[in-house]
């Protein structure tokens, strides 16, 4: 079972990944270094480095859904 605590939800607007809230620093609607058509190749095992360039903080992407990232670290 995936661990929920790991996971942040996410939006694809225009071509870009956003979240609605950091889970660092609180600040609002982040554009995230990662493009949709990274999301397939997260999905085949490969991990993403995912900087929030609110706060500077740094995640690994490990699996994706359509609503949900997993990160190697729990963010709730």
């Amino acid at each position: 079972m995936i661990p929920f605590a790991n996971t942040w939800p996410y939006d694809k607007q225009m071509g870009d990944i956003y979240v609605h809230e950091c889970p660092f620093c609180g600040a609002g609607n982040v554009r995230l270094n990662l493009k949709p058509s990274e999301l397939k190749s997260v999905n085949e095992g490969r991990k993403k480095l995912v900087v929030f360039p609110c706060c500077s903080s740094r995640l690994n992407v490990l699996e994706t859904d359509h609503d949900y990232l997993r990160f190697d670290q729990p963010v709730r």
